[in-house]
């Protein structure tokens, strides 16, 4: 596909609840659960449960109004703070953490973590615990050089990026700038959790196509290591998915953490 046929995600917006339906919810004709839900709830809950990333505070950048990445992060940080360019992402997102009818059901991915983790029968603890820790939902602006401008947050233990690295970033050049922005919101040591598409180039919500970059799983290690990261576990999924909503080879985990 003609990239420049597609709109870009922060510039033009998108339809954060079909984008949800479409890429996240439990309807039979969903056919993304292994990548979308399962591979990266799999992949976090072993990160966070082996012990070694934990802290005060978690900074989530991510795709949409999204919020099952999180489930595996709220039993090792305080606090997790949501970082949002889009007012509709955040009203969604806000919909559900206030517990609003309407809200975007997540009870199936809540019910992958805790099979994950072997507690099936902590549902409802898993989320109250999720709606605790997510204290702030605030917006930022990817163009400044201080994306959370006039706002000045500590320093993160952690970042968790899913999925938009890949939405905002014209070009290769654009992605790394991009990453350099959102390492200056870690600390020095701190750990940076990358989900994203490899070898996309286009994902569909609704009528809307949508720009992604291109990108292997060597430019993903060349960036990190070039923002200063050292990588510490790769994981990497090839889709079986065909389908004309979005055409991603596969996912990538990336945890890697901020030479001090």
């Amino acid at each position: 596909m003609d990239s420049s046929a597609c709109k870009i995600y922060h510039v033009d917006g998108f339809d954060s609840r079909q984008f949800l339906e479409t890429y996240f919810s439990d309807k039979p004709e969903m056919v993304f659960i292994e990548e979308t839900l399962r591979f990266p709830i799999e992949n976090l809950t072993k990160t966070f449960t082996a012990g070694h990333i934990k802290g005060e505070i978690l900074i989530d950048l991510s795709t949409g109004p999204m919020i099952h990445h999180l489930y595996a992060a709220c039993e090792f940080f305080k606090h997790i703070i949501v970082l949002k360019a889009s007012d509709r992402c955040i009203m969604e997102l806000k919909r559900w953490l206030d517990t609003r009818t309407g809200a975007f059901h997540w009870g199936h991915a809540t019910q992958l973590h805790v099979d994950t983790e072997g507690n099936r029968d902590k549902l409802q603890d898993k989320e109250e615990k999720m709606r605790s820790a997510v204290q702030h939902v605030i917006k930022c602006d990817f163009e400044k050089e201080n994306i959370i401008e006039p706002l000045d947050l500590p320093p993160a233990d952690c970042i968790i990026s899913a999925g938009l690295l890949d939405v905002i970033s014209k070009d290769h050049d654009d992605c790394k700038r991009y990453l350099r922005k959102f390492s200056r919101l870690l600390k020095p040591g701190g750990h940076i959790l990358l989900i994203g598409s490899l070898n996309a180039t286009y994902f569909t919500v609704g009528k809307d196509k949508l720009h992604v970059l291109k990108c292997d799983e060597d430019f993903a290690r060349e960036a990190l290591v070039g923002e200063g990261f050292v990588i510490d576990c790769c994981k990497v999924k090839e889709t079986k998915v065909v389908s004309d909503l979005s055409d991603y080879k596969g996912i990538i985990f990336i945890a890697a953490h901020k030479e001090k």
